[in-house]
């Protein structure tokens, strides 16, 4: 009887190549400090402004309600942006291994800043709601491609620093925008918050082409064939987050609706979708298919347990800024430039909490639970807030400790999430990390809006006052109970302490795979 071959099954073909391109950026990068240290500006300045854009326009909507005569539909123009931010991070990412990192980010700069400048010449609300979904787009791709980029560019001993970098910029952007928004909208229009992207952005372009490092300084990530793309996966990724998102939008915008096809239908199109992605990620993982949420990162407890608690941070921190502008603005009677202003405290304690959440890089677990608990005292004591005119001292006390919290999970989730992956799934746990972010925080824009339509709806919008000032107390206590999730969910981020030589020899089983290398970028 002749010798019997056995083919290997596709799950161990593709672990095999997996394994493969983890070898191939073994060697620390060598790039010098000085241009290190200017790419690291070139890829900041891109993440702070497609993370600025998220909620630059919170201060500005009232203006821009104003000019199109759009007072409730006027919430689109934030949202557009945030859906298509939330529903190309992952495909990004992946795109990212195919054509490489460097062209995959000059494509999502050169969306972002074309259609930045599009958005601040639009002449109907409809038009500025669609340059604002493409822009998004852009914008997804500068967020996701930082992420990837920022830990493959330092050493592995600089990592918890560069983490916290990146959660400062996450953070500072985030609380920024309205602040940022509200100068803007009081001295000039509201058309310079998107021009403003035009030539801060050449900086970032010019910068970054200038500092790429070559195959000399740092050893690029294998290219993957465009076959093993997954097509599928990422059109039901985009579609799951946008329709469920969706859905709450329109029960915000259309009263009462709640048992309606227009809430319905959405939602349940939606649900289904995320079913039918995890199915299919499971079935695609058996195949060569690059997975774009793969089972084999979803089964970490850890990884996912992060996941989970960044888009509860995400919930938490999108309500903030966008509610807060408007409750100053509504309910105490401020201007644009005064709302935003009265945002610094949850700036700087924001950046406080992410620096905090560097040092803490070693105790992931009591800093989560820590900063979760932060966020519900914070959110909990805000939605004390009543009717008043003017900004109340207290409000500022309260922002503190928002912000430190916001600050303290979003630098440590990012870390844990860097740390608790294989090296090859490095782009994308970075990629699936970004669009958790967002897309807590879209849920929570489209959860203050439909609770501003219902609490409208009962006050029978006489006082809009009033009608805001409940909202804004519900929203705030939804958002309290939402972080109490968190601090449960980041039970799931405890580990063990391991002894330093342990860590070091598992980081050296799961970065030091044989195996041949693919074309590089």
């Amino acid at each position: 009887m002749g010798d019997v071959k056995v083919l290997p099954h596709p799950a161990v073909e593709e672990a095999s190549t997996h394994n493969a391109e983890d070898t191939t950026n073994n060697e620390p990068p060598t790039i010098p400090t000085w241009r290190l240290t200017l790419l690291i500006i070139s890829l900041c300045i891109g993440l702070f402004l497609s993370l600025l854009d998220t909620s630059i326009v919170a201060t500005a909507l009232y203006s821009i309600s104003i000019d199109f005569n759009a007072t409730r539909s006027s919430t689109w123009v934030a949202l557009s942006y945030t859906l298509t931010y939330l529903g190309f991070a992952v495909p990004f990412a992946n795109l990212s291994d195919v054509i490489g990192r460097k062209h995959t980010w000059l494509l999502a700069f050169i969306l972002f800043f074309a259609f930045s400048l599009a958005c601040g010449f639009a002449k109907t609300l409809a038009q500025l709601v669609g340059f604002r979904a493409v822009q998004g787009v852009g914008g997804s791709g500068l967020y996701s491609l930082t992420m990837i980029l920022l830990p493959e560019i330092v050493e592995e001993r600089k990592k918890k620093w560069i983490s916290a970098v990146a959660g400062l910029v996450v953070a500072v952007a985030g609380v920024m925008g309205p602040v940022v928004g509200g100068v803007v909208t009081k001295y000039t229009t509201w058309r310079w918050v998107f021009w403003i992207n035009g030539p801060i952005g050449v900086i970032a372009a010019v910068l970054f082409l200038l500092t790429w490092p070559g195959e000399d300084m740092m050893k690029h990530p294998p290219r993957r064939s465009w076959k093993r793309l997954d097509f599928l996966g990422s059109f039901l990724l985009i579609a799951a987050s946008v329709l469920v998102v969706f859905a709450f939008q329109q029960a915000g915008l259309t009263p009462n609706s709640w048992t309606e096809a227009i809430f319905l239908t959405p939602l349940l199109t939606g649900l289904l979708c995320w079913l039918l992605l995890f199915i299919w990620e499971f079935f695609a993982s058996t195949h060569t298919i690059s997975t774009i949420l793969p089972p084999r990162l979803l089964k970490r407890r850890i990884y996912t347990s992060a996941v989970i608690v960044t888009t509860l941070t995400g919930f938490a921190n999108f309500i903030a800024i966008y509610s807060l502008p408007l409750h100053f603005q509504i309910v105490n009677g401020t201007s644009s430039l005064t709302a935003g202003v009265a945002l610094l405290p949850m700036l700087a304690s924001a950046a406080v909490g992410s620096i905090l959440g560097g040092l803490t890089a070693s105790h992931s677990f009591p800093a989560l639970a820590i900063a979760s608990a932060l966020m519900a005292l914070g959110s909990g004591l805000l939605s004390t807030l009543s009717l008043h005119h003017g900004v109340q001292a207290k409000t500022y006390g309260f922002e503190v400790l928002l912000g430190l919290g916001l600050g303290l999970s979003i630098s440590s989730s990012t870390l844990v999430a860097a740390t608790n992956r294989e090296r090859g799934d490095h782009a994308v746990a970075q990629g699936i990390v970004a669009q958790a972010r967002v897309l807590g925080g879209s849920i929570g824009i489209a959860a203050s809006s439909a609770i501003l339509g219902v609490m409208s709806t009962r006050k029978g919008v006489v006082d809009e006052r009033v009608a805001y000032t409940d909202a804004f107390s519900k929203t705030m206590w939804v958002s309290a109970v939402v972080a109490c999730a968190a601090l449960i969910f980041s039970v799931g981020t405890y580990k063990k302490a391991e002894k330093k030589q342990e860590v070091e020899e598992e980081e050296a089983v799961t970065e030091g795979h044989e195996g041949g290398s693919e074309k590089t970028v």
